[in-house]
Protein backbone atom coordinates (compact mmCIF):
# COMPACT_ATOMS: atom_id res chain seq x y z
CA UNK A 1 0.00 0.00 0.00
CA UNK A 2 2.86 2.39 1.08
CA UNK A 3 4.61 1.66 -2.22
CA UNK A 4 1.78 2.37 -4.37
CA UNK A 5 1.08 5.59 -2.86
CA UNK A 6 4.50 6.56 -3.97
CA UNK A 7 4.90 5.04 -7.34
CA UNK A 8 1.35 5.31 -8.76
CA UNK A 9 0.70 8.77 -10.35
CA UNK A 10 -1.86 10.84 -11.73
CA UNK A 11 -1.04 13.84 -14.23
CA UNK A 12 3.00 13.54 -12.66
CA UNK A 13 1.79 13.26 -9.01
CA UNK A 14 1.61 10.40 -6.65
CA UNK A 15 -1.26 9.47 -5.04
CA UNK A 16 0.17 10.62 -2.10
CA UNK A 17 0.96 13.89 -3.16
CA UNK A 18 -2.87 14.13 -4.66
CA UNK A 19 -4.16 12.61 -1.13
CA UNK A 20 -2.41 15.65 0.99
CA UNK A 21 -3.21 17.99 -1.22
CA UNK A 22 -6.98 16.94 -0.74
CA UNK A 23 -6.72 16.20 2.91
CA UNK A 24 -5.17 19.72 3.42
CA UNK A 25 -7.60 21.52 1.16
CA UNK A 26 -11.11 20.30 3.20
CA UNK A 27 -9.61 20.79 6.63
CA UNK A 28 -8.16 24.46 5.32
CA UNK A 29 -11.51 25.10 4.26
CA UNK A 30 -13.42 23.72 7.43
CA UNK A 31 -11.15 25.30 9.69
CA UNK A 32 -11.22 28.94 8.16
CA UNK A 33 -14.88 28.65 7.70
CA UNK A 34 -15.47 27.35 11.10
CA UNK A 35 -12.90 30.36 12.66
CA UNK A 36 -15.47 33.40 10.86
CA UNK A 37 -18.40 31.48 11.95
CA UNK A 38 -17.47 31.59 15.73
CA UNK A 39 -15.52 34.89 15.38
CA UNK A 40 -19.50 36.45 13.99
CA UNK A 41 -21.13 34.48 16.43
CA UNK A 42 -19.03 35.87 19.55
CA UNK A 43 -18.57 39.38 18.61
CA UNK A 44 -22.22 39.65 17.96
CA UNK A 45 -23.40 38.60 21.15
CA UNK A 46 -20.95 40.24 22.86
CA UNK A 47 -21.77 43.87 21.45
CA UNK A 48 -25.04 43.74 22.98
CA UNK A 49 -24.26 45.38 26.86
CA UNK A 50 -20.18 46.42 25.44
CA UNK A 51 -19.78 50.31 25.32
CA UNK A 52 -17.66 49.38 21.68
CA UNK A 53 -20.32 47.78 20.47
CA UNK A 54 -20.46 49.46 17.46
CA UNK A 55 -16.78 48.22 16.17
CA UNK A 56 -17.79 44.58 17.77
CA UNK A 57 -20.84 44.49 15.32
CA UNK A 58 -18.75 45.70 12.11
CA UNK A 59 -16.05 42.94 12.62
CA UNK A 60 -19.42 40.39 12.89
CA UNK A 61 -20.60 41.19 9.99
CA UNK A 62 -17.70 41.34 7.96
CA UNK A 63 -16.67 37.77 9.34
CA UNK A 64 -20.41 36.82 8.37
CA UNK A 65 -19.71 37.82 5.02
CA UNK A 66 -16.89 34.75 4.33
CA UNK A 67 -18.43 32.75 2.19
CA UNK A 68 -18.26 28.92 2.12
CA UNK A 69 -18.19 28.17 -1.13
CA UNK A 70 -15.40 30.44 -2.00
CA UNK A 71 -13.17 29.25 1.04
CA UNK A 72 -13.35 25.90 -0.72
CA UNK A 73 -12.81 26.62 -3.93
CA UNK A 74 -9.72 28.47 -2.96
CA UNK A 75 -8.28 25.51 -1.01
CA UNK A 76 -8.90 23.54 -3.91
CA UNK A 77 -6.95 25.74 -5.99
CA UNK A 78 -4.13 26.28 -3.22
CA UNK A 79 -3.78 22.45 -3.31
CA UNK A 80 -3.91 21.98 -6.66
CA UNK A 81 -0.77 24.93 -7.39
CA UNK A 82 1.66 22.83 -4.66
CA UNK A 83 1.36 20.10 -7.08
CA UNK A 84 3.30 20.02 -10.31
CA UNK A 85 1.74 20.71 -13.69
CA UNK A 86 4.02 22.71 -15.65
CA UNK A 87 4.82 26.67 -15.65
CA UNK A 88 1.18 27.29 -17.46
CA UNK A 89 -1.10 25.28 -15.29
CA UNK A 90 0.65 26.79 -12.25
CA UNK A 91 0.23 30.95 -13.94
CA UNK A 92 -3.73 29.59 -14.44
CA UNK A 93 -4.02 28.52 -10.89
CA UNK A 94 -1.88 31.18 -9.46
CA UNK A 95 -4.71 33.84 -11.13
CA UNK A 96 -7.22 31.94 -9.81
CA UNK A 97 -6.24 32.23 -6.94
CA UNK A 98 -5.90 36.01 -6.53
CA UNK A 99 -9.24 36.18 -8.35
CA UNK A 100 -10.67 33.94 -5.74
CA UNK A 101 -9.03 36.23 -2.58
CA UNK A 102 -9.97 39.17 -4.72
CA UNK A 103 -13.53 37.77 -4.69
CA UNK A 104 -13.70 36.84 -0.69
CA UNK A 105 -12.24 40.59 0.26
CA UNK A 106 -14.54 42.11 -2.16
CA UNK A 107 -17.41 39.84 0.03
CA UNK A 108 -15.91 41.60 3.19
CA UNK A 109 -15.06 45.13 1.48
CA UNK A 110 -19.13 45.55 0.70
CA UNK A 111 -20.22 43.96 4.13
CA UNK A 112 -17.85 46.82 5.51
CA UNK A 113 -18.85 49.97 3.77
CA UNK A 114 -22.94 48.21 4.01
CA UNK A 115 -22.95 48.00 7.64
CA UNK A 116 -21.18 51.62 8.06
CA UNK A 117 -23.88 52.76 5.65
CA UNK A 118 -26.40 51.38 8.17
CA UNK A 119 -24.41 52.94 11.08
CA UNK A 120 -24.40 56.35 9.77
CA UNK A 121 -28.19 56.30 8.80
CA UNK A 122 -29.22 54.36 12.02
CA UNK A 123 -29.81 58.06 13.96
CA UNK A 124 -32.03 59.03 11.18
CA UNK A 125 -33.50 55.71 10.56
CA UNK A 126 -32.44 55.57 6.85
CA UNK A 127 -33.04 52.09 6.49
CA UNK A 128 -36.53 51.89 7.76
CA UNK A 129 -37.89 55.42 6.82
CA UNK A 130 -36.16 56.13 3.63
CA UNK A 131 -35.41 52.53 2.19
CA UNK A 132 -34.96 53.38 -0.94
CA UNK A 133 -31.95 55.50 -0.63
CA UNK A 134 -30.56 52.91 1.31
CA UNK A 135 -31.29 50.34 -1.32
CA UNK A 136 -30.02 52.70 -4.07
CA UNK A 137 -26.71 53.78 -1.97
CA UNK A 138 -26.06 49.92 -1.06
CA UNK A 139 -26.68 48.79 -4.26
CA UNK A 140 -24.26 51.75 -6.00
CA UNK A 141 -21.33 50.96 -3.17
CA UNK A 142 -21.69 46.93 -3.95
CA UNK A 143 -21.49 48.19 -7.88
CA UNK A 144 -18.39 50.02 -7.22
CA UNK A 145 -16.33 47.60 -5.42
CA UNK A 146 -17.27 44.63 -8.13
CA UNK A 147 -16.39 46.74 -11.21
CA UNK A 148 -13.54 47.52 -9.40
CA UNK A 149 -12.51 44.17 -8.70
CA UNK A 150 -13.83 43.06 -12.50
CA UNK A 151 -11.28 45.54 -13.65
CA UNK A 152 -8.26 44.45 -11.50
CA UNK A 153 -9.23 40.85 -12.81
CA UNK A 154 -8.75 41.80 -16.56
CA UNK A 155 -5.94 44.03 -15.69
CA UNK A 156 -3.79 40.70 -14.29
CA UNK A 157 -5.53 38.74 -16.93
CA UNK A 158 -3.76 41.08 -19.67
CA UNK A 159 -6.60 43.03 -21.03
CA UNK A 160 -5.89 46.73 -21.87
CA UNK A 161 -8.18 48.19 -19.50
CA UNK A 162 -8.39 51.17 -21.27
CA UNK A 163 -10.12 50.22 -24.36
CA UNK A 164 -12.39 47.75 -22.33
CA UNK A 165 -13.56 51.26 -20.13
CA UNK A 166 -14.07 52.83 -23.69
CA UNK A 167 -16.25 49.69 -25.12
CA UNK A 168 -18.14 50.02 -22.14
CA UNK A 169 -18.94 53.90 -22.09
CA UNK A 170 -20.30 52.83 -25.96
CA UNK A 171 -22.11 49.94 -24.37
CA UNK A 172 -23.60 52.19 -21.76
CA UNK A 173 -25.14 54.90 -23.79
CA UNK A 174 -26.25 51.83 -25.94
CA UNK A 175 -28.42 50.23 -22.88
CA UNK A 176 -29.48 53.52 -21.49
CA UNK A 177 -31.17 53.97 -24.88
CA UNK A 178 -32.34 50.80 -24.59
CA UNK A 179 -33.32 50.75 -20.96
CA UNK A 180 -34.95 54.06 -20.84
CA UNK A 181 -37.93 52.98 -19.19
CA UNK A 182 -36.45 51.69 -16.42
CA UNK A 183 -33.66 54.40 -16.14
CA UNK A 184 -37.09 56.43 -16.08
CA UNK A 185 -38.42 54.21 -12.76
CA UNK A 186 -34.80 54.58 -11.19
CA UNK A 187 -34.53 58.22 -11.28
CA UNK A 188 -37.99 58.40 -9.83
CA UNK A 189 -37.21 56.25 -7.33
CA UNK A 190 -34.23 58.30 -6.41
CA UNK A 191 -36.78 61.60 -6.03
CA UNK A 192 -39.17 59.75 -4.61
CA UNK A 193 -36.56 58.45 -1.83
CA UNK A 194 -34.95 61.76 -1.52
CA UNK A 195 -38.21 63.94 -1.29
CA UNK A 196 -40.35 61.31 1.19
CA UNK A 197 -44.03 62.12 -0.76
CA UNK A 198 -44.70 58.63 1.30
CA UNK A 199 -42.94 55.90 3.08
CA UNK A 200 -43.65 52.19 3.93
CA UNK A 201 -46.90 51.57 5.71
CA UNK A 202 -48.60 55.57 4.76
CA UNK A 203 -51.40 55.45 3.28
CA UNK A 204 -52.11 57.44 0.07
CA UNK A 205 -54.28 58.20 -2.50
CA UNK A 206 -53.28 58.72 -6.19
CA UNK A 207 -55.44 59.10 -9.08
CA UNK A 208 -58.40 56.69 -9.06
CA UNK A 209 -56.69 54.16 -6.30
CA UNK A 210 -55.29 54.58 -2.91
CA UNK A 211 -53.89 52.33 -0.07
CA UNK A 212 -51.13 51.31 1.97
CA UNK A 213 -47.84 51.47 0.79
CA UNK A 214 -46.00 48.00 1.52
CA UNK A 215 -42.74 48.43 -0.34
CA UNK A 216 -41.06 51.19 -2.70
CA UNK A 217 -38.73 49.53 -4.87
CA UNK A 218 -36.14 50.27 -7.70
CA UNK A 219 -38.38 50.03 -10.57
CA UNK A 220 -41.99 49.94 -8.66
CA UNK A 221 -44.23 50.91 -6.33
CA UNK A 222 -46.30 47.81 -4.20
CA UNK A 223 -49.63 49.08 -2.47
CA UNK A 224 -51.73 46.78 -0.64
CA UNK A 225 -55.59 48.65 -1.81
CA UNK A 226 -58.64 48.49 0.70
CA UNK A 227 -60.28 45.58 -1.24
CA UNK A 228 -57.00 43.65 -0.56
CA UNK A 229 -55.55 43.10 -3.83
CA UNK A 230 -51.77 44.19 -4.62
CA UNK A 231 -51.42 47.44 -7.01
CA UNK A 232 -47.83 47.65 -8.49
CA UNK A 233 -47.34 51.48 -10.13
CA UNK A 234 -43.90 52.47 -11.87
CA UNK A 235 -42.20 55.29 -9.69
CA UNK A 236 -42.13 57.58 -13.10
CA UNK A 237 -45.89 56.80 -12.94
CA UNK A 238 -46.34 57.43 -9.53
CA UNK A 239 -43.57 60.73 -9.68
CA UNK A 240 -45.80 62.49 -12.22
CA UNK A 241 -49.08 61.58 -10.65
CA UNK A 242 -50.74 63.90 -7.64
CA UNK A 243 -50.29 62.07 -4.33
CA UNK A 244 -52.73 62.60 -1.14
CA UNK A 245 -50.44 61.27 2.35
CA UNK A 246 -53.45 60.62 4.37
CA UNK A 247 -51.24 59.54 6.97
CA UNK A 248 -49.82 62.45 7.41
CA UNK A 249 -53.37 64.58 7.88
CA UNK A 250 -53.25 66.16 11.02
CA UNK A 251 -56.78 67.05 11.37
CA UNK A 252 -59.79 66.35 9.08
CA UNK A 253 -62.09 69.26 8.35
CA UNK A 254 -65.77 68.18 7.94
CA UNK A 255 -68.67 70.16 6.29
CA UNK A 256 -71.69 69.15 6.30
CA UNK A 257 -75.33 70.93 5.93
CA UNK A 258 -79.10 70.76 6.19
CA UNK A 259 -82.73 72.31 5.24
CA UNK A 260 -85.56 72.80 7.15
CA UNK A 261 -89.14 73.83 6.01
CA UNK A 262 -89.80 77.47 5.12
CA UNK A 263 -92.69 77.86 7.36
CA UNK A 264 -90.11 77.59 10.18
CA UNK A 265 -90.63 80.34 12.81
CA UNK A 266 -87.75 83.20 13.37
CA UNK A 267 -86.66 82.08 16.76
CA UNK A 268 -86.51 78.27 15.92
CA UNK A 269 -84.04 79.16 13.79
CA UNK A 270 -82.07 81.45 16.07
CA UNK A 271 -82.41 78.24 18.42
CA UNK A 272 -80.96 75.40 15.98
CA UNK A 273 -77.88 76.99 14.97
CA UNK A 274 -76.99 77.95 19.05
CA UNK A 275 -78.17 74.09 19.61
CA UNK A 276 -76.31 72.39 16.59
CA UNK A 277 -73.44 74.52 17.76
CA UNK A 278 -73.50 73.32 21.25
CA UNK A 279 -74.25 69.71 20.04
CA UNK A 280 -70.87 69.51 18.00
CA UNK A 281 -68.66 71.17 20.79
CA UNK A 282 -69.98 68.69 22.87
CA UNK A 283 -68.07 66.00 20.89
CA UNK A 284 -64.03 65.12 22.13
CA UNK A 285 -61.43 65.87 19.97
CA UNK A 286 -63.86 68.32 17.93
CA UNK A 287 -63.16 71.83 17.63
CA UNK A 288 -66.18 73.49 16.36
CA UNK A 289 -64.90 76.47 13.27
CA UNK A 290 -68.61 77.68 12.56
CA UNK A 291 -72.24 77.25 11.98
CA UNK A 292 -75.13 79.37 10.48
CA UNK A 293 -78.22 80.07 8.97
CA UNK A 294 -76.44 80.18 5.56
CA UNK A 295 -78.91 80.96 3.04
CA UNK A 296 -82.62 80.85 1.52
CA UNK A 297 -83.36 78.10 -1.17
CA UNK A 298 -86.04 77.23 -3.27
CA UNK A 299 -86.21 73.99 -0.54
CA UNK A 300 -85.74 75.50 2.70
CA UNK A 301 -83.59 77.57 5.23
CA UNK A 302 -80.32 76.27 4.41
CA UNK A 303 -78.11 75.50 7.79
CA UNK A 304 -74.05 75.08 7.08
CA UNK A 305 -71.44 73.96 9.76
CA UNK A 306 -68.06 73.06 9.80
CA UNK A 307 -65.88 71.52 12.03
CA UNK A 308 -62.79 69.95 12.72
CA UNK A 309 -61.78 65.98 13.55
CA UNK A 310 -58.99 66.69 16.08
CA UNK A 311 -57.79 62.74 15.32
CA UNK A 312 -58.05 62.14 11.50
CA UNK A 313 -59.25 58.53 11.99
CA UNK A 314 -61.93 57.91 9.37
CA UNK A 315 -63.60 55.54 11.96
CA UNK A 316 -63.67 58.23 14.72
CA UNK A 317 -65.03 60.65 12.25
CA UNK A 318 -67.94 58.57 11.34
CA UNK A 319 -68.43 57.82 14.87
CA UNK A 320 -69.18 61.45 15.50
CA UNK A 321 -70.96 62.41 12.74
CA UNK A 322 -73.27 59.37 13.49
CA UNK A 323 -73.72 60.39 17.32
CA UNK A 324 -74.27 64.41 15.83
CA UNK A 325 -76.82 63.55 13.22
CA UNK A 326 -78.83 61.86 16.31
CA UNK A 327 -78.53 64.68 18.61
CA UNK A 328 -79.81 66.95 15.70
CA UNK A 329 -82.77 64.85 14.83
CA UNK A 330 -83.59 64.68 18.37
CA UNK A 331 -83.07 68.61 18.48
CA UNK A 332 -85.41 69.27 15.91
CA UNK A 333 -87.89 67.04 16.67
CA UNK A 334 -87.88 68.91 20.74
CA UNK A 335 -88.93 72.07 18.69
CA UNK A 336 -91.65 70.65 16.38
CA UNK A 337 -89.26 70.88 13.14
CA UNK A 338 -88.76 68.73 10.20
CA UNK A 339 -86.47 68.71 7.53
CA UNK A 340 -86.99 69.95 4.53
CA UNK A 341 -88.50 68.23 1.79
CA UNK A 342 -87.10 69.37 -1.86
CA UNK A 343 -89.42 71.94 -3.22
CA UNK A 344 -89.25 72.72 -7.09
CA UNK A 345 -91.00 76.14 -8.62
CA UNK A 346 -92.18 76.09 -11.79
CA UNK A 347 -92.49 79.41 -13.66
CA UNK A 348 -94.41 80.40 -16.66
CA UNK A 349 -93.82 82.81 -19.69
CA UNK A 350 -95.41 85.89 -19.43
CA UNK A 351 -96.62 84.99 -22.97
CA UNK A 352 -98.60 82.00 -21.69
CA UNK A 353 -99.97 83.83 -18.57
CA UNK A 354 -101.42 86.28 -20.79
CA UNK A 355 -103.00 84.27 -23.17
Amino acid sequence: MDQWLHHATWLGNSAYAWIIAGVSALVGCIVVFAATRIVAAKLGKAAENHPDRKWRQLIASVARATRGWVLLLLAVAIALHSLKFGAKVDGYLYWAIGALIGIQVAFWICALLVCMLRDAGAGGGMEKKNPVIFSLLTWAVELVVWVTLLLILLSNAGVHISAFIASLGVGGIAVAMAAKNVLQDLFASVAIGLDKPFTVGEFIVFGDSLGTVKKVGIRSTRIEALSGEEIAISNSNIAQMQTNNLSRRQERRVVFDFHVPLDTARDKIDRIADQVNGIISSHDNVRLDRGHFRDIGTDGFRFEFVYYMLTPGMNEYCDVQHAINLDIMACLESMNVTFAVPVQMNFQPESENAA
